[in-house]
């Protein structure tokens, strides 16, 4: 019972502050607009933190170096909004159940910044890091699960292992098996994610594979696990993206019926099993 209330409560929130966000082309235009808050991990952390700059962007570093992999976390926000405590509270926990140390680089956001800046930042964290003779993990959540795929796409042979959070990999989001799913979702909405995407895109088609992975090469992936919910806008391309994987990747594919976007994330009962599955894949890519 208990937990039934809990879901209903953090679907109450989704409804009342995350969806007027994206409801309309006009509210997504209001989004991409909003001032930036700040970036930095809550004062309450925990955990052995510093701060470093690639290219003119912050690379947060989370726990301590050790010879197990080096994990990067891209964090989710429509490519417009900043990092918020529930990324860091993942960041914090894959320290403290893997032994991994984390590294979460602050790409520019859009209206201000676009695709190709972001992919060529976080290439770049990347190479920092197998430069120095590490193995580097990539994850993220939503569009920072998109920006993870398009990095590993970018470096095949460089990123031991994967794990995409409902990930945005289709910006022209025309997969007409959304149209069965948006009505359930109570949260992400095509009209309000438009703008967005577009402003992310920038001079680019909104299907080029340097900001759109779904049409970018499958065939060199490192091991890859996705989660995703059957009521999250993303289910559909994330279908599509099992079903494109070549059967040599080593594809791991979790879908959580009833769960909302990102749901390992939330305060909810499911989210603990979907933690539970990344900190598993880590560790098998650790040993492997």
């Amino acid at each position: 019972m208990a937990a039934s209330w809990q879901m209903r409560g953090v679907a109450l929130f989704t409804r009342l502050v995350y969806r007027r966000r994206f409801v309309t082309e006009e509210a997504g235009r209001r989004t991409l607009a909003r001032a930036k808050g700040p970036s930095a991990p809550p004062s309450r952390l925990g955990l052995p933190h510093d701060v470093r700059t690639i290219g003119g962007f912050p690379v947060h570093h989370v726990g301590t170096p050790s010879d197990r992999p080096a994990v990067v976390y891209l964090h989710g926000g429509a490519y417009t909004s900043e990092i918020v405590k529930q990324h860091w509270a993942l960041v914090a926990d894959i320290v403290r159940h893997t032994g991994c140390d984390v590294h979460v680089p602050i790409y520019g956001l859009s209206p201000e910044h676009d695709g190709l800046e972001a992919l060529a930042f976080v290439t770049a964290v990347v190479r920092e890091l197998t430069g120095q003779g590490r193995r580097c993990y990539l994850a993220g959540d939503s569009s920072g699960g998109g920006l993870a795929l398009l990095t590993a796409q970018a470096l095949p042979g460089l990123v031991a292992g994967l794990t995409v959070i409902a990930p945005w990999l289709d910006l022209t989001m025309s997969n007409p098996g959304v149209d069965e799913v948006e009505p359930h979702d109570p949260w992400l909405f095509r009209a309000g994610l438009r703008p967005l995407a577009a402003a992310w895109a920038g001079d680019l088609p909104l299907d080029d594979p340097r900001v759109s992975p779904i049409f970018g090469d499958l065939e060199h992936l490192p091991p890859t696990q996705v989660l995703v919910g059957t009521r999250d806008i993303t289910l559909p391309d994330c279908r599509l993206l099992r079903d494109r994987v070549p059967p040599a990747t080593k594809l791991t594919y979790h879908e959580q019926e009833g769960a909302i976007h990102a749901y390992p994330l939330l305060p909810v009962p499911e989210a603990r099993r979907g933690r539970q599955a990344i900190y598993d894949h880590i560790e098998l890519i650790r040993r492997t």
